[in-house]
């Protein structure tokens, strides 16, 4: 195991330990971004993810992070692909870095900066090259296209892969993605939309149902 990416198994651990949910905010304004963010943590999601792929999104990262700082959520930057979107991450101040795909310059310069990366990946190849680098924990992109088999079958050759499905999730297929596998899973569109936030606690509280009785029968074996 890269001892650099020891900060990025705890951080993603300890965020998902209590709800493996993970906010996805892309294409908001600054003022958008920040108050999405906020309804995020307000339901116990604690990790934020703002793509990072134009200098509005940058300035919405920015925000986020100060927003969150208030708060106790951590912010990180997503669509990293490039070693100078890093920088910019760094410079605005987030928590960790998120890729739609797996790089292993992307992911050295992020892990070198002090952030913890997540990395997409698509297939068994992805998977080798990341672990080899030393990350478990990682972005099954596009999750809804994967679908949930994807997750289980992976699993096989991978036990110690933690995946994080990202792409096309909402507040249905969360629950079959979860229950396939995946240790975490990322949403958008049901945190924005108002209808759809009105029926998060719901499957909030079905997961966290899920968590206690996994966990009372692997106390009890």
């Amino acid at each position: 195991m890269n001892p650099l990416d020891t900060a990025s198994g705890r951080l993603f651990q300890d965020a998902f330990d209590t709800l493996p949910l993970m906010a996805i905010l892309r294409g908001f304004d600054v003022a958008r971004t920040v108050e999405v963010s906020r309804r995020a943590r307000d339901v116990g999601i604690r990790l934020v993810e703002v793509p990072v792929q134009n200098e509005t999104a940058v300035a919405a990262l920015r925000a986020a992070v100060e927003a969150g700082r208030e708060r106790g959520a951590v912010v990180g930057a997503g669509t990293v692909t490039t070693v100078e979107r890093v920088e910019r991450a760094v410079e605005a101040g987030a928590g960790f870095t998120v890729a739609p795909g797996f790089s292993r310059e992307v992911a050295e310069a992020s892990l070198a900066a002090g952030l913890p990366h997540l990395p997409g990946v698509a297939t068994a190849s992805d998977i080798q090259q990341a672990e080899a680098l030393g990350l478990t924990w990682l972005k099954a992109f596009p999750a809804a296209a994967l679908g949930p088999g994807w997750i289980t079958a992976m699993h096989g050759p991978f036990p110690e892969a933690r995946f994080v499905a990202t792409g096309g999730m909402n507040l249905t297929n969360t629950r079959e993605f979860l229950a396939a596998g995946a240790s975490a899973v990322s949403l958008g569109s049901a945190l924005a939309d108002p209808d759809r936030f009105a029926q998060l606690p719901e499957l909030i509280a079905a997961i966290k149902e899920a968590i206690r009785i996994e966990d009372h029968t692997r106390t009890t074996d």
